[in-house]
């Protein structure tokens, strides 16, 4: 029986209608479209307005958009990996409910969280059990709706997100595609500089936390920034040394979208021209677990059969890693 290795086969993207532009963010708190450029590479984000829809309503729209476009049966689906930070609502799996709602009834479901390297870490997860031989195709969705955590009045951190969904399809090949090589990491050091203080069982939710702003994402941006510089950097550095690739071999770099300065600093290290870097953070911002598969899904047309990706992220925790993928198919 030949090797089996874990190829995406299909991918899907969603993002809401609603762009919250730099210019916006200047009526809203004290910065300018020049700063927030400069210094993050973001021009707008997009934001699920509405009260009454979550996560959930984002990582279902993706993978509807990859079931169309891939024409598949949902009932075929084996399980559906939820790759988030901002699930529905706790104890309460946002994956199992975008698994019924999709019509992917004989699949099993869970959510993974890593931050911004869950779908990463995903990517791996779903990788193993098709290389188990035991499921054919695992669903991985990388969803998240940040404007649920995050402070508007927190120049910091509210330039820097946004909401949206990306989905891929795993799925066994026998050609040698697929999903090569994987490099992950991660560090509790990284715990106080990037968290949502309360509404976990350490500090539980009081009229005194949420009056406090502690259900907000909060980070220390500086510290932040020099752990993702060199860690997503080092594992991609990492990754080609492994696999005896040199950056003439890689065809396409797809970076988390979290900072346009952390993305050049890794293709400086991978000495990767521009035109090798795949880049969207410019229009969505920082979608956490939705950067990777929108990247995928918005730049789909560029990748062909053979071409040798390299997949790099770095998250609170702090988490991190990079993975090599051989993708596998031609667009139609």
């Amino acid at each position: 029986m030949n090797t089996i290795t874990a190829a995406i086969t299909a991918v899907g993207g969603y993002v809401p209608d609603f762009v919250l532009s730099n210019k916006v963010l200047e009526t809203m708190v004290d910065t300018n479209d020049e700063w927030i450029t400069t210094r993050t590479g973001i021009k707008e984000r997009r934001i699920l307005k509405d009260a009454d829809k979550g996560t959930s309503y984002l990582a279902i729209k993706a993978a509807q958009d990859l079931i169309a476009k891939a024409n598949i049966d949902p009932l075929e689906i084996d399980m559906v990996i939820m790759a988030t930070a901002t699930p529905d609502m706790m104890v309460a799996s946002t994956g199992v409910y975008v698994a019924t709602e999709i019509g992917a009834t004989n699949a099993f479901a869970y959510d993974l969280q890593a931050a911004c390297s869950s779908f990463l870490y995903g990517m791996s997860t779903a990788a193993a059990y098709i290389q188990s031989g035991r499921y054919k195709k695992v669903l991985l969705i990388g969803a998240d709706k940040m404007s649920s955590i995050v402070d508007y009045t927190d120049r910091a951190t509210c330039i820097i997100f946004g909401d949206g969904a990306g989905a891929v399809l795993f799925e066994p090949n026998y050609e040698g595609l697929g999903l090569q090589d994987e490099y992950l990491r991660s560090d509790g050091v990284g715990r106080d500089f990037l968290k949502i203080p309360a509404g976990g069982s350490l500090i539980p939710p009081t009229e005194e936390t949420v009056k406090n702003r502690q259900h907000n994402i909060m980070q220390d941006g500086k510290t932040v920034f020099k752990y993702a510089v060199t860690n997503m950097a080092d594992a991609s550095e990492l990754i080609l040394k492994r696999n005896n690739l040199t950056n003439q071999d890689v065809n396409w770099l797809v970076p988390h979208q979290a900072n346009k300065r952390i993305i050049d600093a890794t293709a400086g290290r991978l000495e990767l021209e521009d035109s090798k870097v795949l880049v969207n953070i410019e229009r969505y911002g920082n979608t956490t677990s939705g950067t990777l598969p929108l990247v995928l899904a918005d730049f789909e047309d560029k990748l062909k059969k053979g071409d040798n990706i390299i997949f790099a992220a770095f998250g609170g925790g702090f988490t991190w890693g990079s993975i090599y993928l051989k993708w596998a198919y031609d667009k139609k």
